[in-house]
């Protein structure tokens, strides 16, 4: 299959996981969903970002966002790196981890890179949206561990900008100024933006996180 891009919709798929069956789409439901791959079970960096993640779960049940890992083993394999990834990263995997070991998952999104490996997914990222179209792409190097905190800021990011006229810049964090819309005149932004707003350039201009 073809390179996914943003604004695709994310493929459906029927799979295994360690919680049980899943129909990818209707699981997903009315959520966002955040879909991460790993190469192998039992590999050091995915064990210490599998644990994280479920550290992690609140903050993104707040976001009313659903995490779902894969890898290219076998439930079996997954239920035994679960007890270490517990035992290591102090915490217990709750959320559910694909067993991919046709690869079809894996082929739908593209995970397999031949000049990095022909038998274990890459290290991908998908952020998808209610509509289930995909918001997101990343793919992390295998030795650098992916950085969670960026993907909570993407979706308050992303989550912020479907539902009001404005962009984030910059190393934006949540309750920062934000950037107004260009297609906005200035004549709509008092009544838009009643928190009122600086102008930089006409083309840039700040105003107060209209939902906080």
């Amino acid at each position: 299959m073809s390179t996914l891009r943003l604004g695709d919709i994310a493929p459906d798929f029927q799979a295994q996981t360690t919680q049980g069956p899943i129909s990818f789409h209707e699981w997903l439901g009315d959520s966002w969903g955040v879909l991460f791959s790993h190469p192998a079970d039992f590999t050091p960096v995915c064990t210490t970002e599998l644990g994280t993640v479920a550290n992690y779960v609140p903050e993104f049940t707040k976001r009313n966002t659903k995490v779902i890992a894969l890898s290219v083993d076998g439930l079996d394999s997954h239920k035994e790196w679960i007890k270490d990834i517990n035992e290591t990263q102090n915490t217990e995997v709750n959320f559910p981890i694909i067993a991919d070991e046709d690869k079809k998952v894996a082929n739908l999104y593209d995970m397999l890179h031949p000049n990095a490996s022909d038998k274990f997914t890459v290290r991908s990222v998908f952020v998808i949206g209610p509509d289930k179209k995909i918001k997101l792409t990343l793919t992390y190097p295998a030795s650098t561990g992916r950085n969670f905190d960026e993907l909570l800021r993407v979706i308050d990011s992303l989550q912020l900008t479907a539902n009001y006229s404005v962009a984030t810049p910059a190393n934006w964090k949540d309750g920062e100024d934000v950037v107004i819309a260009p297609a906005i005149p200035d004549s709509d932004i008092p009544a838009k933006f009643p928190k009122g707003h600086t102008p930089i350039k006409p083309y840039l201009r700040l105003t107060p996180q209209p939902n906080k």
